[in-house]
């Protein structure tokens, strides 16, 4: 995807360079369309793709879930739920903890959080292809940087394990 191709909310059609703020938050509408997009193409909801790219490399249980996605205990639930019925996730109980549960991806589960992370893969993909190899490792490091300043515990980020 190309600018000439961005909605115009996140065009800046004047010659004057995009503040930091409007900077970042046209970036995000930008990704967060691509992800809506495939997660519509797979029946899922935004918070259905964060929740298989989450499970793709860990077992966590339903608390740290919840923090990881900024949602209370009850949604955390009916997310869960909903997944599970479409066949994508299950729970198993804590080894560690005899009342706790951990989600994990079924094996449908991990073959669509795959298919959708190579197709949200392509299309981010495409947009940096505007950016040069230095450019896209600057992005990368600036990226990284923001992340790792971002406070713990924040939806999007990992609670500090």
């Amino acid at each position: 995807m190309t600018a000439g191709h961005l909605p115009d909310e996140v065009r800046n059609d004047s010659d004057e360079p995009l503040n930091t703020v409007d900077a970042l938050v046209q970036l995000s509408f930008l990704v967060q369309g691509v992800l809506t997009r495939v997660a519509a193409a797979h029946d899922l909801s935004l918070v259905q793709v964060r929740l298989l790219g989450i499970l793709r490399d860990r077992r966590p249980g339903m608390l740290e879930l919840a923090r990881h996605l900024g949602l209370d205990k009850s949604s955390m639930t009916g997310l869960v739920t909903r997944a599970e019925k479409r066949g994508l996730v299950l729970r198993v109980p804590s080894p560690h903890d005899g009342r706790g549960v951990l989600v994990s991806l079924t094996p449908a589960g991990r073959e669509l959080a795959e298919e959708g992370g190579a197709e949200i893969d392509r299309a981010i993909g495409e947009l940096a292809q505007a950016l040069t190899a230095g450019e896209r490792a600057q992005l990368r490091a600036l990226a990284a940087k923001l992340l790792a300043a971002a406070p713990a515990g924040e939806a999007g980020r990992p609670p500090v394990r």
